[in-house]
């Protein structure tokens, strides 16, 4: 369904110069920085952060809350900013992050803590989603995979600088120093997206779906909470606090379809499931998504604690995954720029990851480091292959109106197999290692409640001081209860690759979203009246071409229509704050 934009908001197109998007671009790299650069340095600090606020029996929550909190809030960004324009909901995505950052930092107990870092998931999908909406209405499907490149290097800086950081805070200076970070970044984030996002605001013309959005995070969250409840230990598949939510995710779910199908302008659309190739690429993601984070959530655990490495040497043990994805992405992108397909891309992509997978199902405490990076390398190459293309596909599957509906569904149903995975697979893994632990220090003469309270306060620091028969038997621990968790997640990979076989390939778009729907003037087009606009100000204005003339084109006509309007509307869009 397409919602209907104001006049006064559709008033005057902007002008998409190559300039401008090298403006508006470098303020979605600004905010995609903040996002990316946290989750590397926060994922070294882990096990830190964990045994300092007595948490390591419930690590797996703060992963948890952030995915939570990050999945129920895409199909609202994403929305929204087909709806209200997203440039005052990047900014708000910004604010809410940072100012997150802050309690997080702040945080004197375990649950405090998940409950700050639920707060940052909120502006983190803001970040994700918008950043990747408004590349799709400035730039055509068909160059698009040009900016992968970048993005691909801001993750890549990320995870140089964030294990290097994160490492540096935990050995030499306090795990706060893992959020106070943010602030700095945060606040440059914000000015830059202030002064260069000069994107139009909207106005809904068609009542705004709140009751959809109640059910869909209701279901959502009860979703989370089922499989994490399941997974548990203490509560089990058996509990009936686990089935209250699983009975709670039947009914919303339910409920969330009626409303949908007789919504004005649905959240969620339901059309979008009857086009082919949005089902084939989002149930690609969602597959990759239970597989993927699980994976990447506990590895620099396992590095740090089976491997006995430090906070930095673990972080830095990351970078091959990292220069994996990064080469990939980049190489994908400029490929499918020139030749406008995109298909094996998928294929190899899920290849690469499940073999890296099973080679990962052999790692044991006495792994050589060597040995883990290239299954890292190779295990970060097959997601480059694939994260940023499914979006692209996506996005060139859907209407121009539905862009940002269209990416963010897409992106919440990978972020719901992401937050699936992490809850089941990594209570599996907190289970198994809970167990062992135990077992390893009564094994060493302590009592059943001396045990329980070392394996809640166990971090890397306080593993060092241990006997060194009691540290091996708890690098064992790790190593054992890790390394089997894989075998569960490679039939999702396998899933994965089986659907990418399937996806159907079309042509690319030539045109941005904004163009296509007559927000903006584009390509050549712009170029000449940002050219005449200079010469008007310069006072050597020059007569435009007459309809007819071979300078002439189709667009010419909206934009002479709209005379001085234009420029008047660039100029206030460049110099004031939307």
């Amino acid at each position: 369904m397409s919602t209907t934009v104001s006049p006064k908001a559709a008033a005057g197109p902007l002008l998409l110069t190559q300039k401008r998007i090298r403006i508006i671009f470098s303020a979605l790299i600004a905010g995609m920085l903040l996002s990316s650069l946290d989750q590397t340095i926060v994922s070294t600090a882990m096990p830190t952060i964990v045994g300092k606020l007595g948490g390591v029996e419930h690590q797996a929550w703060i992963t948890t809350a952030y995915l939570l909190a990050t999945t129920i809030v895409m199909p609202i960004y994403g929305k929204f900013g087909d709806i209200l324009g997203r440039r005052n909901l990047f900014l708000v995505a910004i604010a809410l992050f940072t100012l997150a950052s802050v309690g997080c930092a702040l945080a004197t107990d375990f649950w405090g803590f998940v409950i700050f870092r639920a707060i940052q998931g909120l502006g983190g999908g803001g970040l994700m989603i918008l950043s990747q909406a408004i590349i799709a209405d400035i730039v055509p499907a068909k160059d698009r995979g040009k900016y992968m490149g970048p993005l691909g290097a801001i993750f890549g800086l990320s995870a140089v600088a964030g294990p290097l950081l994160g490492g540096f805070f935990v050995d030499h200076m306090t795990w706060e120093w893992a959020f106070y970070i943010n602030i700095p970044i945060g606040i440059a984030a914000f000015a830059i997206a202030w002064l260069a996002l000069t994107l139009p605001n909207k106005k809904a013309e068609k009542r705004i779906d709140i009751l959809g959005v109640f059910l869909l995070s209701a279901a959502t969250t009860c979703l989370i909470f089922f499989t994490d409840f399941g997974g548990k230990k203490d509560e089990g598949w058996d509990s009936p606090l686990t089935w209250a939510f699983g009975a709670g995710l039947v009914v919303s779910a339910a409920a969330f379809v009626l409303v949908e199908r007789r919504a004005e302008d649905p959240i969620i659309p339901l059309s979008l499931f009857r086009n082919r190739i949005f089902v084939n690429a989002t149930a690609i993601g969602f597959t990759l998504g239970l597989g993927m984070f699980s994976a990447i959530a506990f590895v620099p655990t396992f590095l740090q604690m089976s491997s006995g490495t430090s906070a930095a040497e673990s972080g830095l043990l990351m970078l091959p995954m990292m220069v994996g994805l990064m080469g990939t992405s980049i190489y994908s992108g400029i490929r499918i720029s020139k030749t406008g397909k995109y298909k094996m891309f998928p294929i190899l992509g899920a290849a690469f990851t499940m073999a890296a997978m099973l080679w990962m199902t052999t790692l044991t405490a006495a792994t050589p480091i060597w040995v883990i990076c290239i299954q890292l390398f190779i295990f970060g190459a097959g997601l480059g292959l694939i994260m940023q293309v499914v979006v692209l596909v996506v996005q060139n599957s859907v209407p121009a109106d539905q862009i940002g509906t269209a990416t963010s569904t897409n992106n919440y149903f990978r972020e719901v197999g992401a937050a699936m995975g992490v809850a089941v697979f990594g209570a599996i893994f907190t289970n198994r290692l809970s167990e062992s632990l135990t077992t390893a220090f009564t094994g060493a003469g302590a009592s059943a409640e001396q045990a329980s309270r070392s394996t809640s306060t166990l971090d890397p620091q306080a593993l060092s001081q241990l006997p060194e028969q009691l540290r091996d038997a708890i690098v064992n621990a790790y190593a054992e209860s890790l390394a089997p968790v894989f075998w569960y997640l490679i039939p999702f990979i396998a899933a994965a690759l089986l659907l990418a076989i399937t996806l159907k390939q079309i042509p690319l778009s030539d045109t941005a979203g904004m163009v296509a729907r007559g927000e903006a003037v584009g390509g050549e087009e712009a170029d000449r009246l940002e050219a005449e606009h200079l010469a008007l100000l310069h006072g050597k204005s020059e007569k435009a071409p007459a309809p007819g003339h071979p300078g002439h084109n189709g667009t010419s006509d909206v934009a002479a229509g709209h005379g001085s309007e234009v420029m008047k509307d660039d100029d206030e869009l460049a110099s004031q704050p939307q």
